[in-house]
């Protein structure tokens, strides 16, 4: 049997599959790692030590479980995105990578380009606003703030283009990840904006376009020295993991919506045509002629893990404590913008609260009003795609999140069912049966066989009236606080600047 290898590099973890050709998933292994936060609004990745390790050992750990006789086919790679990692002529790292939305230090380059090229012009002509969330802010940041760094710049990379460089010395990106690189990319022609690529950009490089499944190359001797992964083993492009993790669930057609419960909460709703909306992201799809409406929040297993660090306790007990809560959390509702909010706020110094705490509370009404702050967030951004045009009849629930307690917590808050596969496994899955589309292997439509649903989740309608009034409390607490929020991220921004205040 040919075998398939997909790896995934995440914001706080990595995981690898090991599929046949048939969709089996033979074997799994996951990595985790820290992201470094040098200031606050900084979210990095050491290139080597976090997306090239993690792929060489989890590569390691998948081979050893490939039964005799049996072969790799292909490998599909994909990364958190988007993000950007400057490197010289040779493609040797110069600083590390800067993460997608979650890293906002580039404002005064948003505000810049926004005044520049025009806020309308670019949603029209990109898709998505100038936010942090764009790659164009993030290289006039470096071009201005670390001129050393600049003048030895060559090329640019996002975790799977560089992954796949490292694998095969292909230079390319995805069609996806381009149409996330605002203002650099035009959404309906599929092609660079060369003028302002020229401005923003002078002297790099740009990588050659491809869609995710097209292979773009094989395995290097040198690669499977490193890996271990047999020279000559075709490569694919790859993409952003949330795409990856659509295509693993089969949000593949008009009315599709994939909900990924990660670090941060995405959401990704498949549309037959660009639907530019500045609260969200308009995006080309995973695969030719299709484009998608996004959004991401920017924080939500990012919340819970907090909660687990700090009160010591494991995520099995805090489920249970939380789960033995009824709904609303007696009284708690948390804002969870603990990293600033993307869509469809797009304010990166929005803070996290909790409001209505008295001494009875404890550390399980805390988790429960952390995954039921999620879950507003969830009903925010599904009322901004809805209002933009987007088309949801089908959720699908995916990612290592999507678990009892907090799927079923989402369909109450937002009165919509969710489907939930057989494999949640995520990105990883979705890149090996792209390596399978990219190889002949398979077609879009064979996902649907590949990871059929294991069970529905069906909202509640007795918590109905309880999560209504909670909802109309959360949208009005953001707007009541915004100001007070703002005057304390400026106070947090000064200090990591100069001396405490």
């Amino acid at each position: 049997m040919t075998l398939l290898i997909g790896i995934d590099i995440g914001t706080s973890g990595s995981k690898g599959v090991l599929v046949g050709t048939d969709g089996a998933l033979l074997a799994r292994a996951s990595r985790e790692h820290t992201t470094a936060t040098p200031r606050p609004g900084w979210a990095e990745h050491d290139a080597r030590t976090v997306w090239w390790r993690d792929l060489t050992e989890l590569s390691a750990e998948l081979l050893a479980a490939v039964p005799a006789g049996e072969r790799i086919g292909a490998v599909g790679v994909s990364g958190i995105g988007p993000c950007l990692l400057p490197t010289d002529a040779d493609a040797t790292p110069l600083r590390p990578a800067i993460l997608y939305g979650v890293d906002t230090r580039a404002g005064e380059q948003i505000a810049a380009q926004r005044e520049r090229y025009g806020e309308w012009q670019v949603l029209e002509r990109c898709g998505s606003p100038l936010t942090s969330q764009a790659i164009g802010p993030k290289l006039a940041w470096v071009r201005e703030r670390e001129p050393e760094v600049w003048a030895r710049a060559r090329r640019w990379f996002m975790a799977s283009s560089y992954l796949v460089h490292r694998l095969t010395g292909a230079y390319v990106l995805d069609h996806h990840s381009a149409s996330q690189c605002t203002p650099l990319y035009d959404l309906r022609r599929g092609a660079w904006i060369e003028e302002w690529c020229e401005e923003i950009a002078p002297g790099l490089q740009r990588p050659r376009l491809v869609w995710p499944s097209e292979v773009v190359g094989e395995v290097t001797p040198e690669a499977q020295r490193t890996t271990g992964i047999p020279a000559g083993t075709p490569v694919i492009a790859g993409t952003i993991d949330a795409w990856a993790e659509a295509t693993a669930v089969g949000a593949t057609v008009p009315g599709d919506l994939m909900l990924m419960y990660g670090t941060t909460m995405f959401l990704v709703n498949v549309v037959a045509e660009a639907a530019p909306d500045p609260r969200l992201w308009s995006t080309r799809g995973a695969f030719p002629d299709t484009y998608c409406l996004a959004a991401g929040m920017a924080t939500s297993g990012a919340v819970t893990g907090w909660l687990r660090d700090l009160t010591g306790a494991d995520y099995d007990t805090l489920v249970a404590e939380a789960a033995a809560i009824a709904p609303g959390a007696e009284g708690l509702l948390m804002l969870p913008y603990f990293a600033g909010e993307r869509t469809p706020l797009f304010d990166p110094d929005a803070r996290g609260l909790v409001l209505g705490l008295t001494l009875r509370h404890g550390r399980g009404h805390l988790y429960r009003a952390a995954l039921e702050a999620t879950a507003f967030g969830v009903r925010h951004n599904l009322a901004a795609m809805e209002a933009a045009g987007g088309d949801i009849r089908r959720v699908t629930a995916v990612g290592g999140g999507a678990r009892a307690l907090w799927t079923r917590i989402v369909s109450d808050v937002t009165g919509r069912a969710q489907d939930v596969p057989r494999y949640t496994t995520g990105a990883a899955y979705g890149d090996a049966f792209l390596a399978a589309v990219g190889t002949g292997r398979a077609v879009a439509a064979d996902i649907a066989g590949w990871n059929p649903v294991a069970h529905t989740v069906e909202p509640d309608p007795a918590t109905a009236g309880t999560y209504d009034e909670l909802y109309r409390l959360y949208r009005e607490l953001y707007p009541a606080t915004r100001d007070a929020a703002h005057a304390l991220a400026a106070r947090q921004h000064a200090a990591a600047d100069g001396p405490p205040l």
